[in-house]
């Protein structure tokens, strides 16, 4: 997803050098504030109660994607969700925003994976345990036909009202970098074409 934001930085005519850094969303805003960063990408917007003064610059949203192993999503396609109950699943950390969201959409549903094989802060490291057959995962549907290539796994479902949202956080009201322009640009644009929701 992040290569997917970014991309346009890297198209423009006067050629700009991405410098990517990954890390807990205070220590980046952090480094937003010193202008150490130009730009953070996040999945919710600044907390409110940050004393630091940045901007909250909406991308887009998309639904998720369930994923499986080929054997394993046979099975789980055909009465999906209700599928999802008792089935193990690789799942992002307690008290991130995508897993209290699942958390409520299974409870709402009254699906219980039968265990959380393991719970990981890290999309790429969970999408790998997902691919390896450990069980069921999630990942935006904007990009689901990728992690089917690349991961070779197959859909098992979508859901439509648990939203990924995407945000650019920067110190500027009105964005100026040229490449930070042409990234909130193209992802307000194409990436997530506006009347888009998945």
């Amino acid at each position: 997803m992040a290569r997917k934001l970014l991309e346009p930085a890297l198209c423009l005519a006067r050629k700009v050098r991405l410098v990517c850094h990954e890390g807990k969303e205070k220590d980046l805003l952090a480094e937003l504030a010193l202008h150490n960063l130009d730009l953070v990408l996040a999945d919710g917007p600044i907390w409110s109660g940050l004393s630091i003064k940045a901007y909250n610059h909406f991308l887009g949203e998309c639904g998720i994607t369930f994923f499986a192993v080929k054997g394993l999503a046979k099975h789980l396609s055909k009465n999906f969700p209700a599928s999802l109950d008792n089935t193990p699943m690789v799942m992002p950390l307690a008290m991130t925003m995508l897993r209290c969201a699942l958390d409520q959409w299974f409870e709402t549903l009254s699906i219980t994976p039968v265990v959380v094989v393991a719970e990981f802060e890290d999309n790429a490291l969970l999408t790998v345990f997902g691919q390896a057959g450990d069980g069921v995962f999630v990942a935006p549907t904007i990009i689901e036909s990728e992690v089917k290539t690349q991961y070779q796994v197959e859909i098992i479902g979508r859901c439509d009202i648990i939203k990924e949202r995407f945000y650019a956080i920067s110190v500027e009201r009105i964005l100026k970098l040229p490449a930070v322009v042409a990234i909130t640009d193209i992802a307000r644009h194409s990436v997530f074409p506006p009347g888009r929701d998945s």
